[in-house]
């Protein structure tokens, strides 16, 4: 799908802003899904390869939009108070299944209701977030797919530390108000405490805190940011890549859409492929069975992304080893 004809999807002939929804034909019987994320609605790079990938397996399985299933999105752009409200309006839909996107919107949607069906995605912790009762046996009204397991975190520190070997600082892009976000910087003090590399915890919450802080941070020498996943970080991805490129700062982040965006590496799960998964869940529950029973599945693949061009802007030379462990190289 191309970003014009994701625009004009969209627009759904009433307004081009989100949410949209589409009609049924008649004579099929109409199926309702929700879709929460916390993330910008006009961060269309981002979502139409999720989106897509959504819909076109939705399709492959007999769902066809507009046919027999209607789809609500929802984004919040990492507002609490929008995506309480949001949650909200999506339960009172009474559609018969949700997806939600990151711990920070299936939080507030787990608030919201303990019957509708929720599949997430992208969840580092869903069991320390009292989501599921356990991985194997959620338990109760939702199930999904990690984002990645905890210990991935402190490999993010590594990798920084393997590109920059005179990396002595690294300040930690956070999300302290959610779980994931206090799991994330657990595992990468600890890496950093064997490393010897001093961290500088910083709230993402604010975007003229966070310029402010890594403009003071790129005041000395042998630094490097590591962005952990969250909400948040989607949202300031723009302004954290345009400061680290500024300050010529090595970053590390969890997702490849960093580095397609002009970020340095990354190293975590597909995304799209979480999506895909999500839509063979969202299948099943349409057609009788219960996210209880239904396990909490892991990343089938992490994937190491890396931006020469970028390295090249910060004058890194990429070491032979990290490049032959590269799973995609942008140049």
């Amino acid at each position: 799908m191309r970003r014009r004809e994701f625009i004009v999807t969209l627009a759904g002939g009433v307004a081009a802003a989100w949410p949209f929804t589409v009609r049924a034909q008649q004579g099929d019987r109409m199926r309702r899904i929700g879709f929460l994320s916390g993330a910008r609605a006009d961060d269309l790079d981002y979502y139409q390869p999720i989106v897509a990938a959504f819909e076109q397996t939705l399709q492959q399985l007999g769902w066809t939009p507009g046919r027999n299933v209607r789809i609500d999105y929802r984004f919040a752009a990492g507002d609490a108070a929008t995506i309480r409200k949001q949650a909200e309006e999506l339960v009172a839909l009474a559609p018969d299944v949700i997806v939600s996107f990151g711990s920070f919107s299936t939080g507030h949607l787990l608030r919201a209701t303990h019957t509708v069906p929720v599949v997430f995605a992208t969840i580092p912790d869903p069991v320390g977030s009292g989501f599921v009762d356990s991985l194997s046996q959620p338990g109760r009204n939702a199930t999904g797919f990690l984002r990645f397991e905890y210990g991935l975190s402190g490999k993010w520190l590594e990798l920084l530390k393997e590109i920059a070997p005179s990396l002595t600082r690294a300040m930690v892009l956070w999300d302290p108000a959610i779980t994931a976000g206090i799991g994330q910087f657990t595992i990468i003090q600890a890496a950093a405490t064997s490393a010897g590399v001093d961290l500088k915890p910083v709230n993402l919450s604010d975007a003229g805190e966070v310029e402010r802080a890594i403009t003071a941070f790129a005041g000395v020498p042998n630094g490097g940011l590591i962005v952990t996943a969250s909400a948040l970080s989607t949202v300031r991805r723009d302004l954290v890549i345009a400061l680290a490129a500024r300050h010529k700062l090595p970053a590390v982040y969890y997702e490849r859409h960093y580095v397609v965006a002009g970020g340095l590496i990354s190293y975590g799960a597909n995304f799209v492929d979480q999506y895909r998964r999500a839509a063979g869940y969202v299948d099943r529950i349409l057609k009788g069975e219960k996210p209880a029973d239904l396990p909490v599945q892991a990343p089938t693949k992490y994937e190491l992304v890396i931006n020469l061009k970028t390295a090249k802007a910060l004058g890194l030379a990429i070491p032979p080893s990290v490049l032959a462990r590269a799973d995609e190289v942008i140049e």
